[in-house]
């Protein structure tokens, strides 16, 4: 998405934080969204659709709005899946069309443990995008560029440039190397090159990407932290709504209620049973919230302290950067999820003589803002994917 942004900014002559949107976007899927680019004509757009075509990319319903977008400004995301060769697992002697009707069901009727998917870290790489939020958060700017100019273990271009520039420091020498659809990595390292490898050269250099982006490492190191408070929580007090828990009053709930709207758990209620699972909501950290008074506050105290930041008001001055922080239910459902079996070249299944093992799964849901698809699917498969 951010290298889509980045070609289209240059194509239409402006810079990459002058596009807004309300989400990022999966990097191997066909996505849709809405994005608003100031101080670009319709027809501008309009003009480059062909050179936009050659980069497999459409933009289309082009019209003139009066304002930019933002984060979270979205009601949720559509999903259609296609899960290919599906098998039992080893040792699961189920008729495969009964196990995959359960597995969904279940996921239907209970919901989903409402985890930050992978995809939010950079999964499978040597430094996860948590690592730099958290070194974001504790001022140490230079530290922060080495790590997001670390190399993976591959021989490729823009492994090399990384590689290079850990080695020499020579930001000039590394941006001829970079290939140029890197545009993020090029943009810093023209800042870098410009104002030097020093604790304000680094603070310069991460002011040449936009807000949201600086913004973004903050948040995969928060989404880290809830997702570890969340698997102890069900660890520790499973389904039970208990004292000092946090739960959300209000019934229809986005990541960005209000603190009035959450409520501490009492004795009381907890005898009488009053709240369901479905209400508990985990504090996503930031300088505007309160921790459950449990053992689950108690953890999330403990965990900070671990990573240094027992301190952390969530705000880095530096780089414009305050972090309110919000709440975030524990359990999530899909809605009008819907799914077919197929068997190979898209037949539709008539009976039970097609062979298993050319079956796929075509699977369609929403989900609310902030949602992940591939944790409910996994959630779905019993599976990590």
């Amino acid at each position: 998405m951010f290298e889509a942004i980045g070609f289209l900014a240059i194509k239409l002559g402006v810079i990459p934080s002058d596009f807004t949107y309300a989400g990022l976007k999966d990097k191997k899927a066909i996505t849709y969204q809405a994005m608003v680019v100031r101080k670009v004509t319709p027809e501008r757009l309009k003009n480059i659709e062909k050179e936009i075509e050659k980069k497999r990319m459409n933009v289309f319903n082009i019209r003139s709005v009066g304002k930019p977008l933002r984060l979270g400004q979205l009601k949720g995301n559509h999903f259609d899946i296609v899960v290919r060769n599906l098998q039992n697992q080893i040792n699961d002697s189920a008729n495969l069309r009964e196990r995959i009707f359960e597995a969904i069901e279940n996921v239907k009727n209970k919901g989903f443990v409402n985890y930050y998917g992978p995809q939010r870290f950079g999964k499978g790489r040597k430094v996860y995008t948590d690592q730099i939020g958290l070194a974001l958060l504790k001022n140490e700017m230079v530290k922060a560029i080495k790590l997001f100019l670390t190399p993976e273990d591959l021989d490729d271009p823009v492994n090399r440039a990384k590689k290079y520039f850990l080695q020499t420091e020579d930001a000039k020498g590394t941006l001829s190397l970079m290939p140029e659809f890197k545009v993020r990595e090029r943009s810093l390292l023209e800042a870098l090159h410009r104002f030097g490898m020093t604790e304000e050269g680094c603070i310069q250099a991460w002011f040449s990407f936009p807000h949201s982006m600086r913004l973004f490492y903050i948040h995969a190191y928060s989404s880290k932290i809830w997702n570890e408070a969340v698997s102890y929580r069900l660890e520790t007090y499973g389904s039970r709504v208990v004292k000092g828990d946090l739960v959300c009053l209000d019934e229809d709930v986005d990541e960005y209620f209000p603190s009035t709207k959450v409520h501490l758990v009492t004795e009381e209620e907890e005898s009488a049973n009053t709240y369901t699972i479905h209400q508990v909501v985990l504090p996503v950290l930031g300088y505007n919230i309160q921790y459950p008074k449990n053992q689950v506050g108690q953890w999330y105290q403990e965990t900070l302290s671990r990573d240094g930041l027992q301190t952390c008001r969530f705000k880095v001055p530096t780089l414009k950067l305050n972090v309110p922080g919000c709440y975030r239910q524990i359990l999530k459902h899909a809605h009008n999820l819907s799914y077919q079996l197929m068997g190979d070249h898209d037949v539709k299944m008539e009976g039970s003589h097609i062979d298993e093992s050319t079956l796929s799964l075509l699977v369609s849901f929403n989900l609310d803002a902030s949602c992940y698809a591939t944790v409910c699917l996994r959630e779905v498969m019993k599976y990590d994917i």
